[in-house]
């Protein structure tokens, strides 16, 4: 019997499958966050696609080179908690499954919101920020932090630094002293924490001509940011967009469907496809394209590595 070998993949090729990270080649590490051992209630697991986000787990293989920033996935059980923290940068936390309560302190005082799927905060740098699942089922949501290589996270409140576990769970905030978020409230952190949170009912849609819709939720007509953009897409099935460049990278993980993504180099293409919780990192400059050739829609959070408004004018396939 013939065997028809498989034809060698070309260099472009070997370059598109390098820049994807499966969701099944990756396990979830229940250690990325050192400073949590021996606190079961403090325990999550994070999945890194881009970066360390946070943890001191950098380089790690089949893990993207950061850049403008990080992507990662964490998954926190029922009841569990992030101790109170402050970063010298802004992150995002978006939920994908379950429901996330965020805090954010100041002088012993606290403000928390509650955020469902596809909502989205984006933390503000130096506010004492934790979070914690008072749901029934696990969260599931995406950090991206906002530069490639975060410095390790100033702990405000944690019980490994004596801190009683019931103010740590409540984030330093001392009984009597947790406010719901208000967008109307006088509390410093209410004023400033309402403009930090997108509600998916709540973005405004941007119908795009090739096919698809753009929900901003960070950079112009969302949340205001010196860093990166973030969006959420919507793209029907058959919707498609000729090739582009941008003068950064961007990272798109597919969150719901699927998505066919290609890059073009000299008159040549090669594609590959993006099922759920899978993700493509595309370097500054590099000519790529999707198209969704599903059944259904596929929704997309696309990360892009510069604040400004966009410049890609997307041209219908």
């Amino acid at each position: 019997m013939n065997v028809i070998a498989p034809k060698p993949a070309t260099p472009l090729a070997t370059a598109l499958r390098r820049n994807i990270v499966r969701h099944t080649d990756k396990v979830f590490d229940w250690d990325a966050f050192p400073s949590n051992r021996g606190y079961p209630d403090l325990a999550r697991a994070q999945m890194r696609y881009v970066g360390a986000g946070g943890s001191p787990k950098v380089g790690e293989a089949g893990t993207l080179a950061p850049e403008h920033f990080t992507v990662s996935l964490i998954h926190k059980p029922v009841g569990n908690y992030a101790a109170c923290h402050a970063h010298e940068i802004e992150e995002s936390f978006l939920v994908i499954e379950g429901v996330l309560t965020v805090g954010w302190e100041q002088e012993g005082e606290v403000v928390e919101v509650r955020l469902g799927p596809k909502d989205m905060i984006l933390n503000a740098r130096d506010i004492g920020h934790g979070f914690r699942n008072d749901g029934v089922v696990p969260v599931l949501m995406s950090i991206s932090v906002d530069v490639g290589k975060p410095l390790p996270p100033r702990y405000l409140y944690h019980p490994k630094t004596g801190t009683d576990p019931a103010l740590a769970r409540a984030f330093g905030a001392a009984p009597g002293k947790t406010l719901p978020l208000d967008p109307e409230g006088t509390h410093p952190l209410q004023q400033i924490m309402a403009q930090k949170v997108i509600r998916h009912t709540e973005a405004t849609p941007i119908r795009e001509e090739a096919g698809f819709t753009r929900r901003v939720y960070v950079g112009p007509g969302g949340v205001a940011s010196e860093t990166c953009r973030k969006e959420m897409w919507e793209v029907p099935a058959g919707a498609g967009v000729q090739p582009f460049a941008r003068d950064v990278e961007d990272a798109f993980m597919v969150l719901e469907g699927s998505l066919t993504v290609g890059w073009e180099e000299d008159g040549q293409q090669v594609q590959a496809v993006l099922g759920p919780r899978d993700l493509l990192l595309t370097p500054a400059g590099r000519r790529h394209w999707f198209r969704n050739d599903g059944a259904g829609p596929c929704t997309v959070w696309a990360v892009i590595g510069d604040s400004g408004a966009e410049t890609v004018r997307y041209a219908r396939a």
